[in-house]
């Protein structure tokens, strides 16, 4: 990623300030002073965003047999969210400190009490030099934080979250509850609810009321029937969408990585109960496969099953997704067992048969889903991460000096070749754009003649572009070109004729 010895803050923080110096990404409503948790995709971000979309699709729809694509309505009827249980249950128990101002997640605050205990009678035992005593400590902090955890799940789960607020109130014996980060006092716990509420129609009242969707599954699940009565599928089959969702999330943070409007690439694939578990290791495999074909680094990826005490009470199983952003390991994409939770729900709550009859077999069931569900900004920010890199390289004068460069595949990069003149003047510049529009049929492409051409390059290394192409004044006399490659820096003549079919084989469009 970056180079030895960069903390990862610093990683970071290069990271956003060459996001907007090279128009990947701004603040929303900048001069305004932003909106905390929105941003706005500039013209490199529209593309790189773009193709991490384009390249989703092509391995789970255009690649496959059995997926199908949906676009549905970010506004439904509000009974969609209380069949699903979003209405009820996507609340956060919440306190907040009445000395910096600061908020919490409650069970997130209670968790650093257990922890901060755990230090001290941890401190105390290794002080006491007792080894025994000290395994005794840590198993009945570990078991009491078990414990804790479970409760609140169970809580949360049962639609129980009004009771969450034993989180804080019952902070173990000894401890303060105060902020972890100033060591102010907090208040008690509230409901905060994570859904936009909106209104449909020019009445603001309860029967006009409904919420911008805070995830894009249940547009699915409502209309699997349609697309089973009309699209002629039959199970196994997937229904892939990718569309915006949004969160009220409490504290959006770590640039694009937590926001509260968002873009999901999701699938929820249909299959027999029994063939439930081998469905989800295929998509496990499946996804694994995806992010290495596009060069996502192995040691910064990894797949995390959840064990069973951390799993829905719908869920037969879960694999996270996590990348190693230099803020820390975050999930790009959730890979779960969902049984056959949400068409029983949506079925029982409309009052429709949404079961399936295989009429090979003559069965009737309720399929259960495999739901591979990809943060499309998540999955960006990644790429941007994994693609980060400082390193040295000549300048005009050939003296070394520091570059950044965006090393993205090909098939991400937003701009995948930049045509340059070595000067402006005796037909160079023609003959570049000639060059430029014939590309340009057939993939993003740059043109540039300001600058010297060494400064040309650094600017196209940091925006991630893989080839330079330049046009000189042996150009005029052999009809040869230039092409710089972006990670080897190497300089290979080639005909100018043959081109353009050259550099669409290299980046595979």
């Amino acid at each position: 990623m970056a180079k030895e010895g960069a903390s990862n803050t610093d990683t970071m923080e290069k990271l956003v300030s060459l996001c907007k110096r090279r128009g990947f990404i701004f603040q929303s409503s900048e001069i305004y002073n932003g909106l905390n948790g929105c941003w706005d995709y500039g013209p490199l971000g529209v593309e790189l965003k773009r193709n991490v979309k384009e390249a989703w699709y092509q391995a789970v729809v255009r690649d496959r047999d059995d997926v199908v694509p949906i676009d549905c309505s970010i506004l439904m009827n509000r009974r969609v969210w209380q069949a699903s249980g979003h209405e009820k249950c996507f609340t956060d128990p919440m306190v907040d400190c009445k000395g910096c101002q600061k908020r919490y997640r409650a069970d997130k605050v209670r968790m650093h009490y257990l922890l901060a205990g755990a230090e001290v009678l941890w401190k105390h035992a290794y002080e006491g030099d007792d080894p025994a005593d000290f395994d005794k400590i840590s198993k009945s902090v570990r078991k009491s934080y078990d414990h804790l955890r479970n409760q609140h799940k169970a809580a949360l789960d049962s639609g129980a979250a009004a009771d969450a607020d034993y989180l804080v109130s019952q902070a173990p014996a000894g401890l303060p509850r105060i902020c972890p980060e100033c060591g102010g006092e907090l208040t008690e716990a509230r409901l905060f609810n994570l859904m936009f509420k909106t209104y449909v129609g020019p009445a603001e009242d309860s029967a006009t009321m409904t919420y911008l969707r805070p995830e894009t599954a249940q547009g699915i699940f409502a209309n699997f029937k349609n697309v089973c009565d009309s699209g002629r599928v039959r199970i196994p089959f997937g229904i892939a969408q990718i569309g915006k969702a949004f969160r009220n999330e409490i504290t959006p943070r770590n640039f694009t990585f937590r926001s509260r409007e968002f873009e999901q690439m999701e699938i929820e694939f249909f299959c027999k109960p029994g063939t439930d578990m081998e469905w989800y290791a295929h998509w496990v495999g499946e996804r694994k496969k995806w992010y290495a074909a596009l060069g996502m680094r192995e040691e910064n990826l990894r797949f995390r099953e959840h064990a069973k005490e951390e799993l829905a009470h719908y869920a037969r199983g879960c694999t996270d997704v996590e990348y190693k952003f230099p803020f820390g390991w975050g999930e790009l994409e959730g890979i779960a067992n969902r049984t056959d939770f949400d068409l029983k729900a949506h079925g029982e709550a409309a009052g429709r048969d949404l079961s399936y009859f295989d009429d090979e077999t003559k069965e009737r069931f309720i399929p259960y889903v495999i739901e591979p569900s990809a943060g499309a900004d998540r999955s960006t920010l990644a790429f941007l991460c994994d693609a980060y890199h400082e390193d040295m390289a000549p300048d005009e004068k050939g003296q070394m000096q520091p570059r950044v460069v965006l090393r993205f595949h090909p098939r991400l990069a937003p701009t995948k070749v930049a045509v340059f003149p070595l000067v402006r003047k005796d037909g160079m510049p023609e003959k570049a754009e000639a060059i430029f529009r014939a590309l340009k049929k057939h993939m993003s492409a740059f043109y540039d003649e300001k600058g010297a051409v060494g400064r040309r390059y650094r600017r196209q290394d940091e925006a991630g572009t893989p080839y330079c192409l330049t046009v000189d004044g042996q150009t005029l006399q052999d009809d040869t070109v230039t092409l710089r490659d972006r990670d080897t820096m190497t300089q290979t003549r080639l005909p100018a004729a043959g081109i353009v079919q050259y550099i669409r084989d290299k980046v595979g469009v």
